[in-house]
């Protein structure tokens, strides 16, 4: 349905009935991507997921605000990308005008008002890197069929 009112979505992606994207047009879902159960997607501006993104339940992501320095409180309409392999975790905030990079993620309930650097974990308000994530390989050895483990990135 999102596509029919002009969502670019890509293939393999799995978003929630429940979900609610504001606004179809200003969406964009790479492949093998999903969006969880009450995720709001208020997209003023334009939202980029990258591929394997994950957007976990009730997740906010906020592409909008106001221009509280003018009197009459100027809407803005500022773009939100969300870069592949991140995830945003459950009931997690992300504001406008933000960068998830690569790998990130953006823990339960953070408050991610700032651009999130590659395979960083953020958690708290407002979001702060509480380490650096790597991802778990499982190889086999050719001549011992002995998984190795290897971890990416170093």
């Amino acid at each position: 349905m999102l596509r029919c009112f002009g969502a670019a979505i890509g293939k393999n992606v799995n978003i929630y009935p429940s979900a609610r994207v504001y606004f179809p047009w200003n969406l964009t879902v790479g492949d093998w991507s999903a969006i969880g159960e009450d995720a709001l997607i208020y997209n003023l501006g334009l939202i980029t997921l990258g591929e394997k993104v994950t957007i976990s339940h009730g997740a906010h992501l906020c592409a909008g605000s106001h221009d509280y320095m003018h009197a009459d409180l100027t809407l803005l309409k500022l773009p939100i990308t969300v870069k592949d392999q991140a995830w945003i975790c459950a009931d997690a905030f992300v504001g406008p005008n933000v960068v998830v990079g690569e790998g990130a993620v953006v823990g339960a309930r953070a408050v991610a008002v700032k651009d999130i650097e590659s395979w960083t974990v953020v958690a708290g308000n407002p979001a702060r890197e509480i380490k650096k994530r790597t991802i778990k390989l499982k190889l086999r050895a050719s001549s011992h069929n002995q998984p190795i483990v290897q971890h990416v990135p170093s």
